[in-house]
Order: C-alpha cells, then sequence, then structure tokens
C-alpha cells in the first residue's frame, strides 16, 4: 500500500510538472502577433430609427440585427458586390443612403483624408463623392440630399441629385489658411478635426477658419527609403508663447452662397474650439475661450446676421475644458439646455434655461460625471443618462435620473468599466464590461426593466489564453503619502509569487492632469502583457495614480496648476518608498517607466529620486515645457512669459547633473507631437554634465513609434535594458 501511495505520488509530481511545462511563457512576439490575447468585441455598431434595430459590420457585409432577439434578420449592403474595401459607415438620417469610407489615410492623430463612397440603397447604386482628389469629414446633409466635406485646406458641399460640387471657400492654401478643419494644435489638444457642422434644416453651414500664417513652423527632416537626400517636412506648430493661429467662424447660406461673419469680438488672441447648433432657430452656438483657458464664454450667433450675444460665462483660478461642452445638449423643448461643469468641484450636469439662467444640478455628489448619453424627452418626467464615477474612482457605472433631479438609478451592477452604446430611443444599450475579473463583455439590454436580452461576446478564448499564459491580474491597494495624501494603485505580481521572497519593481507612470491609469480593468492591453511579460521573470509591476490626474475631483487634478512636475514626482517618489518598504520588495532594485507625458515623469523620477530609483526608460517625453505647444502647456502653466519657473523647475534638463541610475531615452525623429528637439535637448544637457546614458532613435517614427515590427523591437529593447539594468 505504501509503495502504491509513492508510485501515485511521483506521478502526481510527474503530471504537475508537465503541466506547468506544458503552459506558454509570454515573449514579445506573443503580445503583438497573438490574435488570442486580444479581446473580441461588437464593433461598427449603429442604432437604426427604429430603436428595435440595429447594424454592425460584419466582414464586407451590413448587417440587420433584430434589438429584441439579437438575431440578425437582413443584409443591408452585400460588400462583396461593390469591390471596394471600405472601413467605416455612415447612415443618411433617413436611412436611405450610405457614407462608406474607402482608402483611409491617416494625416495626424485624429485627422486623416480618405476617398468616400455613395450608396443608395434603393436604386443599389454606389458614386464616387468626388473626383477632385482625397477628402476629410464627409458628413450627410440632415435631409440626406447633400454631403459637406474639407479638401486641401477648403470647404465643399455635393449635391447627390445634380451631382453639382460646390465650393464654400476657395482661399484654403497649406500652412496659410484653413476652412472646415482643425489647425494641428486644435486637432491634438482640443480633440476636434472636423470644423464645420449642418444646420438642423440643412440650409447652411456653419465653419471656423484658421489664419496660421504668424504660427512659427516646425521642420522635421524625414528618410525616405532609398532617397539620396532627406526631404524637409514643415508644419504650423505653436509652441508656448508662441503665435496662435487666428479664428474665425462663419455661416454659409447655401440658397443665396452668401457667407456671414459671426461677431467675436476684438480680441484676437483667443480659442474657439466648439460650434454647436441650438435648438432655437437659426441660431449658432458658439464657445469661446480665453488664451489661459480660465475663461469661458457661451455665444449666441444670429445666423442671418452674425450678431452675438453673451448667454452664459465661466471663470477658474486655475483652468476651464473646452471637452466638456461635448457634454452639453439642447432640450427639444427649444427652452433648455443641459450643461456640464466643475463648478461644485467636482464635473457635473446641470439644467439651464436658454437665455443661461440656471435652472438646477441636476447631478450631485462627490464624483464626476464620466459622459453623458442623452435626454429622453418622451418620458413623463424627461430622463438623462450618464456614466459616472460614483461607486469608486477605479469604475464607471451607468445611470438614469429625472430631469427634475429625482429618482436616480444605478442600471450596471457588474464591477469595473462599464462602456454603454444608448439607443436613439433610449430602449435598448449595450453594455461593454470588463475588469480585473473578467474580461471585455458586451451585453445587450432592455433599459425598461434593464432586462437582458442577449450575451454577444463573453471572449472565452481570451480567458483560456490568460490562463495558459498564467497572466496575472490587477491587485488594487492604496497608501498615504507623508501628508495624509491617498493614493491607488495596483500590482501585477508573478504568477508563483511568493512573499517570503523580495522581487524588483517595475513602476508604470503616465500621471499628466487629469489622465488615470489605475482603473478596474482586464489587463490585456500591450503594455499589461508586457508587465505580465516581466512579471513572469521575476519582476512585480505597480502602477500608481498621483496628485493630478483625474476621476477624484477638482482639487486634486488641478493641485498641480502653475507646476507640473513637482507633486507628480513627490508622489511617485513616496510611492517607490512605499513599495520599497514592503518585505516582499527589493528596494534596491525599483525602476520607473512611461511614454510621452509618463517619460517625461520618469525621466525626472530618475533624477529628483536618485536615492530611490536604479533604472528609468522615457519614451517620447517632453523634457521642457518650452519645447511643446501652446494650448496643452498655457492651460497648466499659463505661458513661458507669465510663469518662466514654472517651466524651468522641473524641467528634466534642469537636473540632469543628478543622474545616478541607469537610463535608456528613446523617441522618433518624425514625431510631430512631442518633438525630437526634446530628446535632443535632455541628451545635450546629460553629455554636458559628463553623464552616461543609453539612447535610441526611431527614424521617421511618429509619437506613436509603430509601423512593422517597430513595436516588437522597442519592447524586446526595453525588456532586455529591464534585465540588464533592474
Amino acid at each position: 500500500m505504501k509503495q502504491n501511495t509513492r508510485l501515485w505520488g511521483l506521478l502526481l509530481l510527474w503530471l504537475f510538472s508537465w503541466s506547468a511545462f506544458a503552459q506558454n511563457k509570454l515573449t514579445v512576439n506573443d503580445i503583438y502577433r497573438n490574435g488570442a490575447l486580444r479581446a473580441r468585441s461588437v464593433d461598427n455598431v449603429n442604432w437604426m430609427k427604429d430603436g428595435r434595430f440595429y447594424t454592425a459590420q460584419n466582414g464586407a457585409d451590413i448587417v440587420q440585427y433584430d434589438v429584441t432577439t439579437g438575431q440578425a434578420v437582413q443584409t443591408i449592403l452585400d460588400g462583396k458586390s461593390l469591390n471596394i474595401n471600405y472601413s467605416n459607415y455612415d447612415f443618411s438620417a433617413d436611412e436611405k443612403k450610405l457614407l462608406l469610407t474607402t482608402d483611409f489615410e491617416s494625416i495626424y492623430r485624429r485627422s486623416y483624408k480618405a476617398e468616400f463612397f455613395v450608396y443608395d440603397l434603393a436604386a443599389k447604386s454606389l458614386s464616387r463623392l468626388s473626383e477632385g482628389g482625397k477628402q476629410s469629414y464627409a458628413t450627410f446633409s440632415p435631409d440626406g440630399s447633400k454631403v459637406a466635406f474639407t479638401r486641401n485646406n477648403n470647404l465643399f458641399f455635393k449635391d447627390l441629385a445634380s451631382g453639382k460640387e460646390t465650393a464654400v471657400t476657395t482661399t484654403g492654401k497649406f500652412n496659410e489658411l484653413i476652412h472646415g478643419s482643425a489647425d494641428w494644435v486644435y486637432e491634438e489638444e482640443f480633440s476636434m478635426a472636423q470644423a464645420f457642422e449642418w444646420s438642423p434644416d440643412g440650409s447652411r453651414i456653419a465653419f471656423i477658419s484658421f489664419d496660421e500664417r504668424k504660427v512659427p513652423e516646425y521642420n522635421m527632416q524625414m528618410w525616405p527609403a532609398n532617397a539620396l537626400y532627406p526631404t524637409d517636412y514643415r508644419f504650423k506648430y505653436p509652441k508656448a508663447g508662441e503665435s496662435n493661429s487666428v479664428v474665425s467662424v462663419s455661416i454659409y447660406d447655401l440658397a443665396s452662397g452668401k457667407t456671414t461673419a459671426v461677431e467675436l469680438g476684438s480680441e484676437t488672441d483667443i480659442y474657439v474650439p466648439r460650434i454647436k447648433w441650438t435648438s432655437m432657430p437659426n441660431t449658432l452656438a458658439v464657445l469661446r475661450l480665453n488664451r489661459l483657458q480660465n475663461k469661458m464664454e457661451l455665444l449666441y450667433a444670429d445666423a442671418a446676421t452674425g450678431k452675438t450675444k453673451l448667454v452664459l460665462e465661466e471663470n477658474s483660478k486655475t483652468y476651464l475644458e473646452a471637452e466638456d461642452f461635448d457634454m452639453m445638449v439642447y432640450l427639444k423643448n427649444g427652452k433648455q439646455f443641459i450643461w456640464a461643469s466643475e463648478q461644485s468641484g467636482y464635473k457635473h450636469l446641470y439644467l439651464y434655461n436658454n437665455d443661461g439662467k440656471l435652472v438646477r444640478p441636476l447631478t450631485q455628489g462627490n464624483w464626476e460625471v464620466d459622459n453623458f448619453l442623452g435626454v429622453d424627452e418622451t418620458a413623463k418626467v424627461p430622463v438623462i443618462y450618464y456614466t459616472s464615477t460614483e461607486v469608486s474612482p477605479l469604475e464607471r457605472h451607468f445611470y438614469r435620473i429625472g430631469l427634475d433631479g429625482k429618482n436616480k438609478q444605478q442600471l450596471t451592477a457588474a464591477s469595473g468599466a462599464n462602456r454603454i452604446n444608448l439607443s436613439r430611443d433610449f430602449k435598448y444599450y449595450f453594455c461593454y464590461n470588463n475588469s480585473n475579473k473578467a474580461p471585455l463583455n458586451v451585453k445587450l439590454y432592455q433599459v425598461a426593466g434593464n432586462k437582458l436580452v442577449k450575451v454577444l461576446e463573453e471572449n472565452q478564448g481570451l480567458q483560456k489564453a490568460a490562463a495558459d499564459f498564467r497572466l496575472s491580474q490587477k491587485e488594487f491597494f492604496t497608501f498615504k503619502t507623508t501628508d495624509g495624501t491617498e493614493l491607488n494603485g495596483y500590482f501585477i505580481k508573478p504568477p508563483d509569487f511568493d512573499a517570503g521572497k523580495r522581487y524588483p519593481v517595475l513602476m508604470h507612470v503616465y500621471g499628466g492632469p487629469g489622465s488615470q491609469q489605475v482603473l478596474n480593468t482586464y489587463a490585456n492591453g500591450a503594455n499589461d502583457l508586457w508587465h505580465n511579460m516581466l512579471a513572469q521573470n521575476g519582476y512585480l509591476v505597480a502602477c500608481v495614480d498621483n496628485r493630478g490626474t483625474g476621476a477624484r475631483g477638482e482639487a486634486f487634478k488641478k493641485m498641480t496648476y502653475a507646476n507640473l512636475g513637482k507633486y507628480e514626482v513627490e508622489d511617485q517618489i513616496a510611492a517607490a518608498k512605499y513599495l520599497g518598504g514592503l518585505p516582499y520588495v527589493d528596494k534596491n532594485r525599483i525602476g520607473i517607466w512611461g511614454w510621452s507625458y509618463g517619460g517625461y515623469m520618469s525621466s525626472l523620477c530618475l533624477l529628483l529620486g536618485n536615492d530611490v530609483f536604479k533604472a528609468a526608460i522615457a519614451v517620447a517625453p517632453v523634457t521642457n515645457w518650452r519645447f511643446y505647444d501652446t494650448i496643452y502647456t498655457e492651460r497648466f502653466l499659463q505661458r513661458p512669459q507669465d510663469n518662466p519657473k514654472g517651466y524651468d523647475d522641473y524641467s528634466p534638463v534642469t537636473h540632469a547633473d543628478k543622474l545616478k541610475g541607469k537610463f535608456l531615452l528613446i523617441h522618433g525623429t518624425g514625431d510631430d507631437n512631442v518633438h525630437f528637439q526634446n530628446a535632443v535637448a535632455l541628451q545635450n544637457a546629460l553629455i554636458a554634465a559628463n553623464k552616461q546614458f543609453e539612447s535610441f532613435y526611431y527614424p521617421d517614427r511618429n509619437h506613436g513609434i509603430y509601423g512593422g515590427i517597430t513595436r516588437i523591437h522597442l519592447y524586446q529593447m526595453m525588456t532586455d535594458f529591464i534585465l540588464k539594468n533592474l
């Protein structure tokens, strides 16, 4: 009996060892080439006018689904019959036509040009939108009879019945005048590329123009393959303190062909980050923002005369965010609008009369509205829908509340991040949920009774792959800094973690204003997988959201105002010291890495925390805020002329002589956003201080440093650096 027990024990040990051996160990190739590690989703979903149906792209086809059953009912478009490869589609408002995007070509982060085709569903006919070259931001008129677009810095529209193409503007010129499209800095920092809007009745087009003739040019050298000489790419880029584009707003009347200028006042050093047609007849809402972005004004413009009046004004001792205007909705009653504001210290929704008088707050509390999804005015008491951080800053949940501010209801129960796609009639919604417990799952719900209709995706394949690769999920923690501030963080631990051992730690940081990395989400993004790979090699990976980050109210986010780098770096150093005090951490082997603002942070942490951090990697970092753009930098630091110490005191270039640990600096030479100049400046400062470091540049790669196998090369290099130096 004892002998049999011993044999069984040996057999079980062998089986266990074989099983462990059979499990995969992550490699950089797996991260970028193994599709099993990517979450499947339900993409390109478009709700139809009849809320009972939605459409989704299925391969080359556009398929219509019945919401009540989740089943396909018909193929609206047989893409294989068209002989074009489209990447996106949009319906006209009457759902009789489709606008298909083909030959997509990215310009910067959000801008693009493409060839568009119009497909008539009844006639089953396909026609090219324009023969004049690629277009940008093609948009149906409200009645579907026309399409507006931009090309070569000018604005056009086409009448689909006659085929006539009309130029709304003709003076557009590269690096001088832009009509209907955003300039570089608006696109990057105000999250906009399209700068025109159809009026609700389709009789007018409002558009923003950018006169960038006084904006300084930035010159990037490019090295095309097999070219004997490099080429120069010059584009307008306003660095902090320099001249911006002079913006203007115009309204074009299609019937008369007349263009009316909107009055914006005598001050020209302003921003106009948004325009929006109101529910009032012939009235355009214009958002005007001063240069320092601490005064925001809502103007109403008369479409016939261009005359404006001030309706609402907000002021701040720090800064205001134009993107909050995207939550603004005019009610169909023509009398009121909903407005997002941080006036209480947290971002909430407010109801205003159209004359700018406050009616009431709609949401209240020490938490933030994350996204406003719409208002159902058909109910006896109209209802608004939104997502917020009320449960936790680490989570996002879906709510509804009456327009009277009463009867709030939480609609999502599953923990984690819940992203919502709500039907136009407010009867159904898709919920995209993921957490540290489960990967992305997509479910369809009926709003009435919050009833589950169908599970569309559970990512069982990813769950199996995660088990096969022994992926570790996030473990959350909090700690207090010396001044009593509580910070949120997470670990990714080795799959065979042993609390009796001591592990080196690699911290991952971004840390920029309003950002957030510590979220209850599933760890299968590219960085998460790389962190898992390092964990499998015996490292602890940690991430902490410092002061200045988002989802915790205005005071927490804006305390870094006028002094970027100070409190953020203090918090990351405090986090490293906290981690170093844990019994399972080797405090002499703590490193940090980041990208963009995170690269700025990792550089500064290594320099100012040279007794705490052993090594750092900085990818595409800002190294001197004087080199970065006006809108972003001045929002948080004011102009260099106003606040020189805020620019210089926490510049990594200023502290280059403090380098002690191992440092790897990486940048793309074709970075139009954070210029390669930043890397050059820091390298020169390190050389002048006689400090040894490693650096690598990626020819012609932009801020994302990708293309071909570039990401594989990049992450393998970073892996080798960590294994060697930490």
